[in-house]
């Protein structure tokens, strides 16, 4: 299967909640790679890549993050893979 890349960006109460250990965590369970990051703006930034069906399953998981969070909104673009070999925190 294919290897697909994504950007996402979510926004909402996502800083101070876990999200990037869960999202990392999460991540490594589904055999995703990439990393997340917090933005200055208080989004949270994403680059992962995975199988598509990964990766869906990866985006459908963003979209409500860890217990604590609060999703407003995501932002994501596809492209091609970034050639990642595992999923990190920055």
């Amino acid at each position: 299967m294919k290897v697909k890349g994504v950007v996402i960006r979510v926004i909402g109460r996502v800083q101070g909640v876990g999200f990037r250990f869960y999202t990392q965590k999460t991540a490594k369970e589904l055999g995703v790679n990439g990393y997340v990051q917090n933005k200055p703006d208080g989004s949270v930034y994403i680059e992962a890549e995975a199988e598509e069906d990964k990766l869906e399953t990866f985006l459908h998981w963003c979209k409500q993050g860890p217990e604590w969070a609060r999703v407003d909104k995501i932002e994501k673009q596809y492209c091609n893979s970034f050639d990642y070999k595992e999923f990190v925190i920055r």
